[in-house]
């Protein structure tokens, strides 16, 4: 058994360096793929801008051979992880590199969810391909605009975008509505968004007094009459407090509605940008503004139900390196936080060293995330002190990070082994991709991959361990 055992418990060399200059494993094309589509928003990240991101994206939609997969992909990202510019990229791109496939048309009319996708991935086409446009494109992107009725329509209507919705209708020659015709012919009425009712709110008040009372009176029929989204109530909940906290109440039972909660595709990480903002307000009532903290705790919960409990011991570890500023720390202590008190985990953060972390387990979630980042240090990237400083023996080891590990100069396979001969246990890694730059710390083969910031993200967690490829396959069921 001396070879058969050697094989066994040595990782796969190292085959690239990642973009912190350190070893790392390449990812197979369609994970890194996958990874990009549920991790960015095409923004300027730590270490790579949002362009070439982009061309990496487009890249890899070149690159991989199997375009169904591709168009699964994408439209996982879309429709169950709320993901929308990175999707709208790789229709873009799909939409020029398949031709004559009779599953295209399908793809495209089922990757919009929203009115103002079927605009943003126009003038990606045109933008990146110009004209004429694709039939299927075209077939498929009409078909979209035709679910729409009037006040979707008349909400994105983008008058002052490059392409507006009356160019796609020309463009694009949907199934006859009364909606699209009415769009094109000028008579579709003005949306009542609540950015318009606010703005009109401001505009027609005669003084100050009464400018306070006008937009007070469009938060009530906005929020009492349901019509504002979820996230925009999110986003507003400061100017709630501040315009008309009366409507705290109601607005605290739109942020608890499960099934709202579920509908809007809304990030779990957006509740801890609202905490933030609403913390950061003291001038408003303290009794108002709690019920919104713990109206956001609960939403918080709910939007994660499907957090996996798992058997035997885990160490949930939190990457509090530098290049985790901003967005990224603020998904991994959240995921972190409700991992640690679902399974009762051992919770550890590491940057340039690593340390254990304890904190009350029936404190709500977003309060345990917020001490996370309270704690963090913001040092280097050196995986190796987590297996170094685990003390005990693991089941799992489940790592949030951005992957970028550099101090230490090699992989972790290493320090991994001795803690598994150490402890007489040889734990299952759980690699949890934050960022989306391409490489893992452990070969792929031998690493849980996952990577995500929906509520779908925990979902997947729960089918890691039984199946190894779980992501992917469950983007492979994903019917055309």
């Amino acid at each position: 058994m001396k070879f058969n055992t050697i094989l066994k418990n040595k990782f796969r060399r190292p085959d690239t360096v990642n973009l912190a200059g350190g070893q790392a494993h390449a990812q197979s094309e369609e994970l890194e793929l996958v990874t990009l589509l549920l991790t960015s928003f095409l923004e300027d990240q730590y270490y790579r801008k949002a362009d070439a991101t982009a061309d990496r994206l487009r890249k890899l939609v070149a690159q991989i051979a199997d375009k169904r997969f591709v168009a699964k992909a994408a439209l996982y990202a879309r429709r169950e992880a709320g993901m929308r510019s990175v999707s709208h990229l790789v229709a873009a791109d799909l939409a020029r590199a398949v031709k004559g496939e009779a599953w295209t048309k399908g793809f495209f009319d089922r990757v919009v969810h929203r009115t103002d996708d079927v605009l943003e991935i126009l003038a990606a086409y045109l933008a990146l391909h110009g004209k004429p446009l694709p039939n299927s494109l075209k077939k498929g992107l009409g078909q979209a605009l035709a679910r729409f009725d009037a006040y979707q329509l008349a909400k994105y209507r983008r008058e002052n975008a490059a392409v507006k919705l009356v160019d796609a209708v020309n463009l694009l020659h949907p199934p006859h509505t009364e909606a699209l015709a009415a769009l094109v012919n000028g008579t579709l009425a003005s949306a009542e968004t609540w950015e318009t009712k606010l703005t009109q709110a401001g505009q027609d008040a005669a003084s100050d007094a009464d400018k306070a009372d006008r937009k007070a009176e469009a938060w009530a029929k906005l929020i009492r009459h349901r019509k504002i989204g979820y996230f925009a109530l999110l986003r507003n909940l400061r100017n709630v407090l501040e315009q008309a906290p009366e409507l705290v109440d109601d607005a605290v039972a739109l942020l608890t509605d499960e099934t709202l909660i579920r509908r809007s595709l809304v990030m779990p990480f957006r509740f801890r940008v609202a905490l933030d903002a609403i913390e950061d307000h003291r001038a408003s009532s303290e009794s108002q503004r709690q019920k919104l903290v713990r109206a956001l705790s609960v939403a918080t919960d709910r939007s994660l139900a499907n957090v996996p409990r798992f058997d035997g011991r885990t160490l949930v570890a939190v990457d509090c390196s530098a290049s985790m500023i901003g967005k990224p720390i603020k998904i991994a202590s959240l995921f972190a936080a409700v991992l640690y008190q679902a399974n009762r985990a051992d919770l550890m953060l590491f940057s340039g060293d690593a340390s254990y972390q304890s904190f009350n387990r029936d404190d709500a979630t977003l309060t345990i995330a917020q001490r996370i980042e309270e704690k963090a240090q913001w040092g280097g990237t050196n995986f190796h002190a987590i297996f170094q400083r685990a003390d005990r023996s693991y089941d799992r080891f489940v790592i949030l990070s951005d992957m970028q590990a550099w101090m230490g100069h090699h992989t972790p396979a290493e320090s991994f082994r001795q803690h598994a001969a150490k402890t007489g246990k040889r734990p299952r890694v759980f690699s949890f991709d934050l960022a989306g730059y391409g490489t893992l710390q452990f070969p792929e083969p031998e690493v849980f991959a996952l990577a995500g910031f929906s509520d779908k993200t925990m979902e997947t967690l729960r089918f890691l361990e039984s199946d190894q490829s779980a992501l992917i396959r469950e983007i492979e069921r994903i019917q055309l």
